[in-house]
């Protein structure tokens, strides 16, 4: 199982075929769409990427998302969404999703928000067909009609479908298929329509009822960062700080080794110190002297 996309809904157009029939389309662009994360059997108990697209400003971001986004070395994302994959399908922290990760001909299933559309009716919003427009309607017609009986069951069941808040729901389009990728601009062309409007963030995935074409990329198509590959960037980082680290050692272990021999030094100066001590020792001097010459005090002039 491969991983899907997270893509930005451009609006709808149309393609013509080498026959002359022309095709509606709609157009969806991958915003930088990057992986931002692992989730493993281990640590969450799932296998799983987290893929981040669109660009989010810095002091829009919260800390916690700032360092988040700072582990995985990527801008901060408008949008985040995961998607479950095997474990031979992991594409590397970083890496970025292009546009011919999905092949020409190959169905997908797309999935967004529904445009909103505000509080409606029970014909809007549930296609009823409402009460007769004459004989024995007054001022009702687009009405509902019942809602449940009297005293038994005594109240209305939940889930009744009646008037109420329309789309802004979760929808999936199943069974699109792919007309066309531009992978310089980062643009996929699928056949129908889309759930949501204009700009809205959709996910786009291999479909989960139509087998894969031959020629599927696997784990899928991207091109990592610059530099060294994602999730293995930290490794070189650490390889250089020990190279730096160890020449800085070695001055370090010799500069203990050169004071030991620069300590005997001053030993010839202390050694005429000495003698001069046991020369003064060894002359008379009176009581009271000597003794406050030992405890380091000068006599005084009457003493």
């Amino acid at each position: 199982m491969r991983s899907g996309v997270l893509a930005q809904k451009i609006g709808m157009t149309r393609l013509f075929t080498d026959s002359g029939e022309h095709v509606p389309v709609t157009v969806l662009r991958l915003g930088n769409c990057q992986v931002v994360g692992h989730r493993t059997k281990e640590k969450n108990g799932y296998i799983a990427l987290q893929l981040g697209a669109g660009l989010r400003k810095v002091q829009s971001t919260t800390k916690a998302d700032r360092g988040h986004f700072a582990v995985a070395k990527v801008e901060p994302k408008r949008k985040l969404a995961e998607f479950r994959v095997d474990e031979d399908a992991l594409i590397p922290i970083g890496a970025e999703i292009t546009a011919d990760h999905f092949v020409v001909g190959q169905y997908v299933d797309v999935t967004g928000t529904s445009t909103g559309k505000g509080w409606a009716g029970p014909m809007k919003r549930w296609n009823f067909a409402g009460l007769r427009a004459s004989h024995g309607v007054s001022i009702s017609h687009r009405s509902h009609g019942s809602t449940g009986g009297r005293q038994d069951p005594g109240k209305t069941f939940k889930n009744k479908k009646m008037a109420g808040h329309l789309g802004v729901d979760r929808v999936t389009t199943l069974n699109l298929r792919v007309r066309q990728t531009d992978v310089e601009r980062g643009l996929i062309l699928v056949e129908g329509a889309v759930p949501g409007v204009k700009g809205g963030w959709i996910t786009v995935r291999d479909a989960v009822k139509k087998r894969l074409p031959d020629g599927v990329p696997k784990p899928g198509k991207f091109k990592l960062a610059e530099g060294a590959p994602a999730g293995k960037a930290d490794e070189p980082a650490s390889a250089a700080s020990e190279a730096t680290t160890k020449p800085e050692a070695k001055p370090e272990s010799h500069a203990p080794q050169a004071a030991p021999a620069a300590a005997p030094q001053p030993a010839p100066a202390q050694a005429p110190a000495k003698e001069a001590a046991k020369e003064a020792a060894a002359k008379p001097a009176p009581k009271g002297e000597t003794a406050k010459l030992a405890a380091g005090k000068k006599p005084k002039k009457g003493e």
